[in-house]
């Protein structure tokens, strides 16, 4: 039992570590930047104002979405990656892994 009590304490340590770590994503060739936390927050979106092109809408809202999925999937190998660390490279459900 006090084993379990350890590793959820570690298990809180490691998803606030995640809440407080950034990862900083572009794409368009920096048109586009979003800021991500550990926990899958965004915090920003960024755009370079030369993106905003009103005859092509398409290609910015592109770039918007292979930003974010890339911050989303970056962010999430990190939070494997921590979590792994913690239970060994089991597949616990619930903990975002």
């Amino acid at each position: 039992m006090q084993m379990m009590r350890k590793m959820q304490r570690e298990l809180e340590k490691i998803q606030n570590e995640l809440a407080e770590r950034t990862i900083n994503v572009t794409s368009g060739g920096g048109a586009v930047s979003v800021e991500i936390t550990g926990d899958q927050k965004v915090r920003s979106i960024s755009i370079d104002p030369d993106a905003v092109d009103p005859e092509d809408v398409a290609m910015l809202e592109d770039m918007m979405v292979a930003a974010v999925n890339e911050a989303i999937a970056q962010s999430q190998e990190m939070a494997s990656k921590k979590l792994g660390a913690l239970t060994g490279g089991l597949k616990i459900p619930g903990l975002g892994m």
